[in-house]
C-alpha cells in the first residue's frame, strides 16, 4: 500500500549514523536521583536520545503536508523542526502559532486533519529551557493520514494556549495533561484537575514528583517507601 493510501510515508529502518539529541543522562531504573536506593538500580546511567531534525525532501505526503502549512503561515513561520522517524512525521510548532497551526490543519482542504485523537505530556528535566513537551496526533479522515504535532515550554513558564476552540476533543486531553504535569492551557474553559483529587499537591507524572509508597509492615519490621530507603554505598 502506498504512503499516500497508507497513512504514513514509508516505513524506513532505524538509521544508526543518524545524529541524535542526547537532552539529559538520566541515573537509575527512574531517574531519580540520591534516593538511598538500595537494589543495584541506582547505578544505572542512560543516556534520553531524540532523534534529530530531518531535511527536505521528507518523503511521500509528508512533503506535501509541511509545504502547504509552510505556505499558509509564511508570515509566521511557525515550524521550528521537523522529525522524520519510523516512518511518522513530527512537526516542532512555536507555542504562540499552535492555534493558527491547527486551526489550518483542521480547515484547509488539501490538509483536513479534523480530529485530535490524543494530547499528552512529558517532562524532560534536562532539557534546559524546554523541560515541558506538549504532543499532539491529528488524523485526517478525508486523506487517511496522521501526524504529530510538539510544543515545547520551560519548567518556569508552563503556559500554552489551548485548542480546545479548534478540536473540541482536547477539553479533557488538556485537563490531564494539567493535572499530571502542570502545564496550563491559556483560554481552556474549565482548566480543573480530571483523575486526581481537586485538592492534590503537585503534578505526579513529573520526574521530579516524591516516589512516595505506603511503608509495609510484617513481623514486626518495616519498609520504608523508596526515597527513605537508606543506601548501603
Amino acid at each position: 500500500m502506498s504512503p499516500q493510501s497508507s497513512g504514513k510515508g514509508d516505513i524506513e529502518p532505524v538509521d544508526e549514523t543518524r545524529e541524535l539529541e542526547i537532552i539529559e543522562v538520566r541515573e537509575g531504573s527512574f531517574g531519580v536521583h540520591d534516593t538511598g536506593d538500595t537494589s543495584g538500580f541506582g547505578g544505572l546511567r542512560r543516556p534520553v536520545a531524540m532523534p534529530g531534525p530531518s531535511s527536505p525532501p521528507f518523503g511521500g505526503w509528508f512533503d506535501d503536508v509541511h509545504d502547504r502549512l509552510a505556505n499558509l503561515t509564511a508570515d509566521a513561520n511557525p515550524i521550528e523542526k521537523v522529525v522524520v522517524d519510523r516512518g511518522e512525521l513530527t512537526l516542532f510548532i512555536r507555542r504562540d502559532a499552535l492555534v493558527d497551526v491547527v486551526t489550518h490543519l483542521r480547515n484547509d482542504e488539501k490538509l483536513r486533519f479534523e480530529f485530535c485523537s490524543s494530547i499528552s505530556g512529558v517532562h524532560y528535566p534536562g532539557d534546559d529551557g524546554r523541560e515541558l513537551h506538549v504532543v499532539y496526533h491529528l488524523l485526517s479522515m478525508s486523506y487517511r493520514r496522521r501526524i504529530r504535532l510538539e510544543v515545547t515550554t520551560s519548567d518556569d513558564d508552563r503556559h500554552i494556549p489551548s485548542v480546545v476552540s479548534v478540536y473540541p476533543t482536547a477539553d479533557w486531553h488538556e485537563r490531564e495533561t494539567w493535572d499530571f504535569f502542570g502545564v496550563i492551557f491559556d483560554g481552556h474553559p474549565a482548566l480543573t484537575r480530571i483523575l486526581m483529587p481537586d485538592d492534590w499537591i503537585g503534578h505526579p507524572q513529573r520526574k521530579d514528583y516524591p516516589l512516595g509508597g505506603i511503608p509495609v509492615e510484617y513481623k514486626g519490621s518495616t519498609v520504608p517507601s523508596p526515597e527513605h530507603r537508606r543506601s548501603y554505598s
